[in-house]
């Protein structure tokens, strides 16, 4: 769940991304992933989901390194995009059920908020039910972290 205000717009990076409607100060949380609100979904229960609903969750989930359950943001949260140079570091700290997300540097009001997927996103792996959506439905992602290499 976003713990600052912000907006989403057209981004030069890709499609829409997130941007601070607010000063951010360094060392700010700024999204946590929030139990009841925030999902955690199994392979089962995406493979079960009408097939649109399956193309969106392919999209906007990730696979986190902590549970190895497909996580997905309820709020404008899935609007993040990937940089090799955040502004934003997602972490994964003891006491937590997922990620927590905090500025590493000030954040001016109007600029976008990008986090590296690297930091929180599992590995794919054999059995990743978001390569198999992808297959079933000739999907290409160009946010898939094997593919963001050209992005700064």
């Amino acid at each position: 769940m976003l713990l600052v205000k912000t907006k989403i717009k057209e981004s030069d990076i890709h499609g829409i991304g997130l941007f601070a409607d607010e000063f951010i100060p360094r060392g700010t949380e700024i999204w946590r992933f929030t139990p009841g609100f925030d999902q955690r979904l199994t392979r089962e229960q995406i493979l079960s989901f009408p097939d649109l609903l399956q193309v969106y969750i392919y999209k906007y989930c990730w696979r986190s390194k902590k549970s190895k359950l497909y996580c997905f943001s309820a709020d404008n949260g899935k609007y993040f995009n990937h940089s090799k140079n955040p502004n934003v570091l997602s972490e994964y700290r003891d006491g937590e059920e997922e990620v927590v997300m905090i500025a590493m540097r000030d954040i001016e009001i109007g600029e976008e908020i990008l986090d590296n997927y690297n930091s929180f996103e599992d590995e794919r792996s054999e059995n990743d039910v978001l390569d198999e959506i992808a297959e079933k439905f000739h999907l290409e992602d160009e946010l898939d972290p094997r593919f963001k290499e050209v992005v700064s």
